[in-house]
Formats: C-alpha cells, structure tokens, sequence
C-alpha cells in the first residue's frame, strides 16, 4: 500500500508522513526529492509568485508514478508526501486501489504561521497564497481521508491510522 498524504505547503505532510511511516514501519518518500533541480529554483525564488506551472509539474509527477508503481511492485509499504494539490495530478498518482490519499486540511491562517517557523526548506513562505488558489480539495468520488489540522501529529497519525484500519508495529 502507498499512502499519499497530501495538502498545501506548511500543512505538515512531511512531518505527519514521517511518523505514520515510522509507526507502521514503512518507507517515507519525500515528493520535494524528486523535485528537478530548475522546479527547485523557481519554487526558491523571491520572483517567482506563481510557483509552479502544470507544464513544470507533470516530468516531477511522473517520477512519483514510476516510484509509486515499483514499490507496489515490490510489495514494499510506503508514505509519500505530496502536494498533490489538483485533482489530475491526484489521479495521475492512484495508480490503482492501493494507493489511498490523506489530505491535510488547514485554513490559510494557521498554515501560514505554521510556515512561519519552519527552517530549512526551499518553499517560499510567500508562495502560500498561490498553493491555496491552486489547491482543489478532493470530491467524494476520490475517496480521499481528510484530516483537519489543529492537533499534534502524533494525534492526525493515529487517526489516519484509524480511518485507513492499519496497525502500529511498535
């Protein structure tokens, strides 16, 4: 199973994605390392207020897919934190049943300050406002888990847990 946790950036997707993966015993994958490195820039960038473009997404969302299909291949377990903010791109990356979405659903305000104590990542805090205008939340028929925000993540964990019925190995 490859569970996708999803949501804009500053929701938290590598931290909640890294603990379910560490709970469960299974691989993390960061989204943000298959990053080309010119998507990289443009996202750094203090000029560049529209982020990314489809065109600069689709290559990036295909190497997910690739990596998506070889660890279900593999029978190999996985998180993988994702923007995954449209629907197209959301279905480009359920390859098949056993990729379940989790959305991370957060309101501009508290995702915002969220990002404004976070170090050491590339995004620029001032992109916030086109991720949200890009974001489209998942209809019903994407059988998506949303998730709200607003408590630890050791909390949104066991829910998701719960929602999706897996169990902790330790």
């Amino acid at each position: 199973m490859i569970v996708i946790v999803f949501g804009v950036s500053g929701a938290g997707k590598t931290t909640v994605g890294e603990l379910l993966a560490r709970k469960l015993s299974w691989h993390f994958l960061e989204a943000d390392d298959f990053h080309p490195a010119a998507n990289v820039e443009k996202m750094r960038s203090p000029e560049s207020f529209r982020g990314l473009t489809d065109e600069d997404r689709w290559p990036w969302l295909e190497c997910l897919r690739e990596q998506i299909e070889r660890s279900l291949a593999a029978r190999d377990n996985a998180v993988l934190a994702c923007s995954a903010l449209k629907r197209k791109y959301r279905d480009r990356l359920r390859v098949n049943s056993d990729v379940k979405l989790v959305f991370l659903r957060g309101d501009y305000a508290r995702i915002g300050e969220q990002l404004r104590h976070r170090h050491g990542h590339f995004m620029n805090p001032d992109l916030l406002r086109s991720q949200f205008a890009d974001l489209e939340e998942p209809e019903p028929d994407e059988g998506a888990i949303t998730i709200e925000m607003g408590r630890t993540p050791q909390k949104l964990v066991e829910e998701i847990k719960t929602k999706l019925h897996l169990t902790s190995k330790h």
